[in-house]
């Protein structure tokens, strides 16, 4: 006698770049079991250059990608795709396209309701937030006149590293969950900058900002899901920054520095980290470390927001530029930009420890990981 087991599935897609030699095609898409945590071998969902980084819109089939090109039309600025989603088989069919306004577009997010697209320039040290239309598509973006916030804001700044921090360098963007306010790393500058933002009218303004220690870089940033507090990583001193966060005022208050890698490692100038994320259930935090091809695991403490070095678990897979954990806070797949595949390891419930599974995906120059809604599950066939 046999019974139907059902699989719950989602697709997952890839962002490579598309540059140099291996490279990669575009955008990939691959089928994910929750079940198993298996991951089908990747197909080519659209070819674009090097869409580096992806966000998924919250309701609707629409998938985003920055573009770090040179030139879009003629000007020298990079682009913003959305793509629609055939749901057969994940591919993407590009809807929209718009000016990133700055050059090397390297990070984009979309705020919890789906009414805006944020965007990080890194070359340009700036940032942006577009409207969406209806169906997800790309909306121009809004400048005013006088003053009047507009979506764009170009961050000031430098720091002590003469080749990193000669000037600006936004290299990510993210809005509260109550989309009152748009946090952004800027690499260059040492500086978490906080702009207020306007999702209805596509609108940023500048409000605040905080430090990291001078010389760190700071890459990306997380809010905890409940607690008030979020994180920052380091890319260029191999730290994480904690900060308080004040949700009414829009205001980081600096906690603690803590660096990614045991103090007793050597050349830590050869590495730098990347991503940043913490576990769906706010004990865990996760950082990846290129050069020394490792991921961070940190205890959050949630009574004081500070973390505690608990293990660094080698990725198996070379330059982990990105990183996601898997919906339901099981697994997790580094994507290893040199290497070329995407490598998984399954997550302790208690200890947040991560446990390499011998699975190596092969994807050429993978540098993002972006999950799908679950599917509609079906039988498992006998």
């Amino acid at each position: 006698m046999s019974t139907n087991v059902v699989h719950a599935e989602r697709f997952v897609w890839f962002g490579s770049y598309t540059g140099k030699a291996p490279r990669g095609q575009g955008i990939y898409v691959s089928r994910y079991d929750e079940t198993t945590g298996d991951i089908s071998q990747p197909d080519v969902a659209c070819t674009v250059k090097n869409p580096s980084f992806l966000a998924i819109h919250p309701t609707l089939a629409v998938v985003y990608a920055v573009s770090e090109i040179a030139d879009l039309n003629g000007q020298p600025t990079g682009g913003i795709i959305s793509f629609t989603i055939d749901m057969e088989n994940g591919h993407l069919t590009q809807q929209s396209v718009q000016p990133s306004n700055g050059k090397g577009p390297c990070h984009l997010s979309l705020d919890a309701q789906g009414t805006v697209l944020l965007a990080a320039n890194y070359g340009s040290g700036s940032t942006l937030c577009l409207g969406l239309a209806d169906d997800g598509s790309l909306l121009p973006l809004i400048t005013h006149k006088k003053g009047a916030p507009g979506g764009f804001i170009q961050h000031t700044g430098k720091g002590p590293n003469k080749t990193r921090q000669e000037t600006p360098h936004g290299h990510s963007i993210n809005a509260t969950p109550d989309s009152k306010f748009a946090i952004s790393c800027d690499l260059g500058a040492d500086r978490v900058f906080i702009h207020k933002l306007d999702a209805s009218a596509a609108s940023l303004a500048p409000h605040a900002s905080a430090s990291t220690q001078p010389g760190g870089g700071p890459r990306h940033f997380a809010l905890h899901p409940r607690l008030p507090f979020g994180y920052a990583n380091n890319e260029l001193d191999m730290t994480v920054t904690a900060f308080r966060f004040d949700a009414a005022k829009g205001n980081l208050k600096k906690i603690q520095s803590v660096s990614t890698i045991p103090d007793s490692v050597q050349e830590r100038n050869r590495f730098s980290t990347a991503e940043i994320a913490i576990h769906p259930s706010g004990r865990f935090l996760y950082v990846s470390n290129r050069g020394h091809d490792s991921i961070s695991l940190f205890g959050i403490n949630e009574q004081s927001g500070e973390l505690t070095l608990k293990s660094v678990e080698p990725t198996h897979c070379q330059t982990p530029r990105h990183f996601a954990i898997a919906p339901g806070g099981k697994r997790l797949y580094a994507a290893g930009q040199e290497s070329g595949t995407i490598t998984g390891f399954t997550i302790d419930p208690i200890t947040g420890k991560l446990s390499f599974v011998n699975r190596i995906i092969k994807v050429p120059k993978p540098v993002c990981i972006v999950f799908s809604r679950p599917l509609s599950p079906g039988p498992e066939k006998p």
